[in-house]
């Protein structure tokens, strides 16, 4: 399309200035810190007795180990749960004082362990192979899509941002990098988002990122090279125990007043459904809140660092697991009326296969970065200040006074992270990039609900074949409709789109109708004639969702 192609410079190119090589230098003594201050903070808010929480905990990790083990676990953990409830069963409760200290002690082990557990293991030769290898990849990967055969692995005629297009506002978070800690906080769609926004941020020229990563991708060896050797820390989605949850959101606020910059998906796991998330979770986006607070009292009134919210929207036109997720989605929605057994990706020879597939096929992929606010959700410009909804300058900083001084308000700071949270929303719509597999996906699945508008979901799901054909001239009809008023929604900035969008109209479908669910054994849409057959209403549907949001469904 003639985009112009930039190649940024790293902004701290000395590999020993980076925030993340600091913190592994000292490894051991921020493990340390992190459970500190974990601790800390759980004797202040903590609701039931040291003892009381330290039972529960070993009860939900007994019934996680049996319910749900995975070969990631350590392997010691059974005699370590056990050791800990041997400790605590032979503490004297006669004798109070002492059996508070030993509490204490056993409280303070759990949170070592855990700060274990989740942190990183950044190591800045592992990153610089990693960055080669991942954009050789790609790039040879993408390459297979032009070339036929082996010959395809060695040709340099693709360069890796032909394919994955990284936009929106690049300079600014460039410059925002330069001034504070910036937190991205991306849409999750898939498996391979972590390592897509791993290259994305490498080829914006910024430093590595600490991030959360789901601990289950550690079962995948490939994965897990990568994720480690990118700056990932471990998220444990099965531990719900307050003593876990403590101990990881003090190890993400720690490293974010430390100076690295951080990723997380606020969403917390992929979108099953294929909607961009719209309930984010609330912990880890709270720590940034935390940590901009801290930094403030710590600074004691000078000039303290700032923290940067940086919405990220990642766009596939298509995703390779949406048929196991919306299974999935449907299952939990849906409950006695919908029942399928779930489909994952578990070994590195099935997520390699995968990659390759998906590269293979050519199909575009873009990162769009959103503009930098402060943690309430303001807009900062390119010096980091921060501005209202009507353009006046204000000082973050005010949030957290009490009179004259910062004070800890806990009731406040979560009805700021709720307004955060609903910012992220706001922004993930503004910067969607829509793809033509998605607007194709969204008409048909429409019209579809409009033509057997007596049926729930779950039977428009279940229609028989002979009902799933669409006149293509009548598609074509809805389509521009719809396009129309994406245009109109583009123009005031409410959202974005793909620059295959401004094709004329049936080369615009067609488009969309070769790349939506590219992959998948069954394609949920088909042209067949002067007809447009729907093959899977389980995938479209999950595509349709992308849409949500826009209110497009009135002009169907």
């Amino acid at each position: 399309m003639g985009r112009n192609k930039v190649r940024y410079s790293e902004i701290v190119p000395k590999k020993r200035d980076w925030p993340i090589v600091q913190l592994s230098k000292n490894r051991k003594a921020f493990i340390d810190e992190v459970a500190k201050e974990a601790y800390n903070k759980f004797l202040s808010e903590k609701n039931g007795t040291i003892r009381e929480e330290i039972e529960m905990t070993i009860h939900r990790e007994k019934l996680r180990m049996k319910a749900n083990p995975w070969k990631v676990d350590p392997q010691d953990e059974r005699a370590y749960w056990s050791g800990i409830q041997s400790r605590l069963l032979d503490i004297d409760i006669e004798d109070k004082a002492e059996a508070a200290e030993q509490e204490k002690k056993i409280l303070m082990d759990i949170m070592l362990r855990y700060s274990e557990e989740i942190a990183g293991n950044f190591r800045k030769s592992y990153y610089r192979f990693a960055q080669k290898f991942v954009t050789f990849g790609f790039a040879r990967l993408l390459n297979a899509a032009r070339v036929k055969g082996l010959l395809a692995l060695f040709s340099k005629q693709l360069d890796l941002d032909d394919k994955l297009h990284v936009v929106g506002e690049t300079e600014h978070i460039r410059k925002l990098a330069k001034l504070g800690t910036v937190v991205m906080v991306p849409t999750h769609f898939s498996n391979l988002d972590s390592i897509l926004i791993g290259w994305a941020i490498q080829h914006l020229g910024l430093p590595p990122f600490i991030y959360g990563a789901g601990l289950n991708l550690f079962n995948i060896k490939i994965l897990a090279y990568f994720m480690n050797s990118l700056g990932a820390y471990k998220v444990d989605r099965r531990k719900k125990n307050p003593i876990y949850l403590e101990t990881l959101k003090s190890y993400s606020n720690r490293a974010i007043q430390r100076g690295c910059h951080s990723l997380f998906f606020p969403g917390g796991t992929r979108s099953r459904s294929g909607e961009i998330e719209t309930q984010l979770k609330m912990g880890l986006l709270s720590t940034a809140i935390e940590a901009q607070r801290e930094m403030y009292q710590s600074a004691n009134g000078a000039s303290a660092k700032r923290v940067f919210i940086v919405p990220v929207v990642i766009n596939y036109h298509f995703t390779l697991e949406a048929p196991a997720l919306i299974k999935e989605h449907l299952k939990r929605t849906g409950r006695e009326r919908y029942y399928v057994e779930a489909d994952e990706f578990s070994t590195s020879y099935k997520i390699s296969t995968f990659m390759f597939k998906f590269f293979t096929k050519g199909s575009d992929i873009s990162v769009s970065i959103g503009r930098g606010m402060d943690i309430l959700g303001n807009y900062v410009d390119n010096d980091g200040n921060s501005f209202d909804k009507n353009g006046n300058t204000i000082n973050p900083r005010d949030y957290f006074l009490r009179g004259k001084e910062i004070t800890v308000d806990k009731q406040r700071e979560n009805e700021y992270v709720r307004v955060l949270s609903s910012r992220i929303v706001e922004e993930y719509h503004k910067y969607n990039r829509v793809f033509a597999s998605h607007l194709v996906a969204f008409t048909a699945f429409k019209m579809l609900e409009r033509k057997h508008s007596k049926l729930d979901l779950y039977n428009v799901l279940r229609l028989p074949d002979e009902d799933l054909i669409l006149d293509y001239e009548e598609f074509k009809e809805k389509y521009k409709q719809l396009r129309t008023k994406l245009e109109k929604l583009h123009k005031k900035g409410q959202v974005n789109m793909a620059f295959h969008m401004k094709k004329k109209t049936d080369q615009s479908i067609l488009h969309g109708l070769k790349n939506v669910g590219l992959y998948h054994d069954q394609r949920p849409l088909v042209l067949k004639g002067d007809k447009i057959i729907i093959k899977d209403t389980n995938t479209l549907y999950y595509y349709h969702n992308r849409m949500n949001g826009y209110g497009l469904e009135k002009f169907i």
